[in-house]
């Protein structure tokens, strides 16, 4: 009988153990705010000071994995900042490059330029030159075949830089064929003075390209 009631005694004690151990893990589960029983255990929340775990609480904080977002995006925003100023820098360095060739290309079109000019102005006057030089050869050639009288009334009509050159291209022709020059004859039936103006002139003054 003794034996019965020691039975009936642990069962007792058994099933108040596990009332207990559910009450405490429901009050646990509830502070932690996995369940909805605070209207149950707000008393003892009170009673103890306790804040209990909410689900707006718990759904209110970031998880970790968006911090582990947040990270990634912050640092690929900060890359493509980098990325950004490197392609600015190489762009203003690019553009000052180009600038300074356009510069220098400018500097040597405007040598060519006057490179073409030097060129045209030396050869107008290679021509200016060559044609009077025919002119001058032609000439000698009709005063070559008229008397010296006539000749010398036609070289009166001239200035005297014309009359040296014609002089001058009556002895390189007389040199050329080697035959005997007019040029002395010609002096010879000038006026005295004009004939020793010319011959001081054609010792003092080189040919002349004019």
């Amino acid at each position: 009988m003794a034996r019965g009631n020691g039975g009936i005694g642990k069962s007792i004690f058994l099933l108040f153990l596990i009332i207990i151990l559910a009450l405490g893990g429901l009050l646990w589960f509830d502070y932690l705010g996995v369940i909805n029983a605070k209207k149950v255990f707000s008393p003892v929340y009170k009673l103890f000071g306790l804040t209990p775990q909410t689900s707006e609480s718990a759904s209110n904080r970031k998880p970790l994995t968006a911090d582990l977002d947040d990270d990634r995006l912050a640092k690929r925003l900060e890359a493509l900042e980098i990325r950004k100023q490197e392609l600015d820098k190489r762009e203003a360095d690019i553009s000052k490059v180009e600038g300074e060739n356009e510069a220098i290309a400018k500097e040597l079109e405007e040598r060519k330029k006057s490179q073409d000019e030097r060129e045209k102005t030396f050869n107008n006057q290679l021509k200016k030159y060559d044609d009077r030089d025919r002119n001058i050869e032609t000439i000698v050639s009709y005063l070559n075949s008229m008397p010296p009288q006539t000749v010398v009334a036609e070289l009166d009509n001239m200035d005297d830089q014309d009359v040296i050159d014609i002089l001058r291209k009556a002895d390189s022709m007389a040199a050329a064929t080697k035959s005997s020059s007019m040029s002395s004859v010609w002096l010879m039936f000038m006026k005295a003075d004009r004939a020793a103006t010319i011959q001081r002139k054609m010792a003092n003054k080189p040919e002349s390209l004019d």
